[in-house]
This record gives C-alpha cells, sequence and structure tokens, in this order.
C-alpha cells in the first residue's frame, strides 16, 4: 500500500484558525484603520473607482498602497516557497512569523494620522501584505482547495459541491461543501469578534490575531506530517 502524508497545514483546523485570523483583520482594518479592507482587494478596487469617480482623488489614493501591498505579498510568497523549502522550518512557518510580527507591530501604531504620519495607512498595507501571503501560502484544506483571507469563492464553491450532491448523491460533495461553509462560518466569527473587541480596545484589538498565529505556528511543530494508508 501506499503511504500518503497529510501535512499539517493543511488540516481543516489549521484553516478554520486561519479563517478566523482572516474575519478579525478585514473587520479590524474596516472599523478602526480607516474603513479599508486589507484581505480581499475587490471591496478596495471599487472604493477606488467610486472615488475616482467623484472625484475625490485624494480619499482614492488611500486605497491603491494596500492593493500595491497585496501583489507584493504575492510575489513574496511564492519566493518563500522556492528558496526556503529546505531550511529547518517548513517554508510555511516563515510566512506565518513574518506575519505574526508583523501584526504585532501594527497593534502598537496609534490610530489616525499623527506629526503628518498616517498610522492608518502604514496598518492597512501591512496587513494587505501579510494577508496576501496567508492567502497564497495556505490554500488547500483536506483536500479542498479554499482561501482564508475571502469568502466570495469559498462560498461559490460550497454551493457548487452542494449542488453536485443533490444530483449525484455522493457524500463526498456533501463533505466537500461543509468543509467551504466551515470556512466561511470562522471567517465571520472572526469577523464578529473583531466588531466587539476592536470598539473596546481599538488600535491593540489586533493582538488577538497575535495570540492565534502563535498558536497556528506551534501547531504546526506537532508531528507535521501523519501518514495515511491508501
Amino acid at each position: 500500500m501506499k503511504k500518503q502524508k497529510l501535512q499539517m497545514s493543511e488540516t481543516f483546523f489549521l484553516g478554520s484558525l486561519l479563517a478566523v485570523i482572516g474575519g478579525y483583520l478585514d473587520a479590524y482594518t474596516y472599523i478602526a484603520r480607516g474603513q479599508v479592507f486589507a484581505n480581499a482587494q475587490t471591496g478596495n478596487i471599487v472604493l477606488l473607482g467610486i472615488n475616482l469617480a467623484k472625484g475625490d482623488y485624494i480619499r482614492s489614493i488611500m486605497y491603491l498602497p494596500p492593493i500595491i501591498a497585496f501583489v507584493l505579498g504575492i510575489l513574496l510568497s511564492e519566493k518563500c516557497r522556492r528558496h526556503l523549502s529546505k531550511g529547518r522550518l517548513h517554508w510555511r512557518q516563515y510566512i506565518i512569523l513574518l506575519e505574526l510580527i508583523s501584526v504585532t507591530v501594527v497593534s502598537f501604531l496609534p490610530l489616525g494620522k499623527h506629526s503628518g504620519i498616517n498610522f492608518d495607512t502604514i496598518t492597512n498595507v501591512t496587513v494587505s501584505f501579510v494577508c496576501s501571503l496567508q492567502v497564497q501560502s495556505f490554500r488547500k484544506f483536506r483536500g479542498i482547495t479554499c482561501a482564508t483571507t475571502m469568502c466570495t469563492g469559498n462560498l461559490r464553491s460550497g454551493t457548487e459541491c452542494l449542488d453536485r450532491y443533490r444530483v449525484t448523491k455522493e457524500k463526498k460533495q456533501l463533505h466537500n461543501a461543509g468543509k467551504f461553509y466551515g470556512i466561511v462560518f470562522f471567517f465571520i466569527i472572526g469577523a464578529v469578534f473583531s466588531t466587539f473587541i476592536t470598539r473596546m480596545t481599538g488600535a491593540l484589538s489586533s493582538l488577538v490575531c497575535s495570540f492565534l498565529l502563535v498558536i497556528v505556528f506551534g501547531v504546526m511543530f506537532i508531528d507535521s506530517e501523519k501518514e495515511k494508508l491508501s
């Protein structure tokens, strides 16, 4: 029998934690950092276009840095995958470390603008950057390909699997639909908790994500590869 290895980074538990982080950070930047969506860039691109149409060019510019940061994060993630695959740590652990450090640092940046420095823009750019690292590096969980920092694709795929189950009655399709909807559910949970905590603690609210990222980083040390007989 052939042995297949299941990486810890591909477990549903890890995907759920990352989805909570994704939802939390998106709500955090929107509520506390100038109503910018730092994870999925569709909203920022739409807001960029709306403000351009309104002639509000200064506000339009604030949506551009997160978009650029997101692109750069994708490029860095691919570079890490190619060059850090043989290190002592799994290359995805380096991504989590970078995300952990970045989220922790922005937690201590003040809200708004001070001494001519817009700390909200710095935070949004940083969060967009690390979220793009996350979405590019963690894409497969328990046999499904999904995103932990946005919901549209997961909602589409989950509904598609549900319809396939209706037609074929294959339980695998029903299970896959549950996984996609589960990731969406945990994303929502992250956004809900972020709303309450961010309103109470402001900038420091993102330290919750730092704590969760420590758990993610540690979990990946648990014999990150479990063997399964097929």
